[in-house]
């Protein structure tokens, strides 16, 4: 797995400047750009084009929080989605409620947008534990046992955010 955080420079933590992240990101894709190696061989013209796709994955991994926590958890050890797909049974009620929530919206443009700045709210909530959690995983040297909970906790909580993002696509799909 390449980890994105080292390939623009930045250590491994959640919490990212988002113009620090920018700078970094103009700064290595100015240095890889095919449009800068023109002139050379096709093999470095191939490299440029290589590494220019990898410095765009990278940023577009890091700036989103979301797909930032998934990577960073796969870096530090953490279970996939696939490996661990339990959520809280008192989420998954509110979730089946949301659900219902927005067939009985569908056309009603206030109570949509309602429904999207409570959904977004809770997405944020979620996002913002994730933190919490990734700063307390940091403490932590890297042999303490409780780092395994930490990631459990932090995956369950991605899993969740999954869902309420699920839950936005789905309110503004028609």
């Amino acid at each position: 797995m390449h980890d994105h955080f080292h390939r623009l420079g930045f250590p491994r933590r959640f919490v990212l400047d988002a113009g620090e992240l920018e700078r970094a990101y103009l700064t290595h894709s100015r240095a890889v750009h095919p449009d800068y190696h023109l002139a050379g061989s096709s093999a470095d013209l191939d490299a440029s084009l290589e590494l220019s796709a990898a410095v765009n994955e990278a940023y577009n991994t890091l700036r989103d929080p979301f797909t930032r926590a998934e990577h960073l958890l796969a870096l530090v050890g953490g279970p996939s989605a696939a490996e661990h797909k339990q959520m809280p049974p008192a989420f998954l009620a509110e979730m089946l409620e949301a659900r219902e929530e927005i067939e009985q919206t569908r056309g009603e443009p206030a109570a949509t947008e309602r429904l999207a700045r409570t959904f977004a709210g809770r997405s944020d909530g979620l996002m913002n534990e994730v933190a919490d959690l990734f700063a307390k995983l940091e403490a932590l040297s890297a042999d303490d046992p409780a780092r395994a909970n930490i990631r459990l906790r932090i995956r369950g909580l991605l899993n969740a955010a999954k869902y309420v993002r699920g839950l936005i696509r789905d309110l503004h799909a028609d």
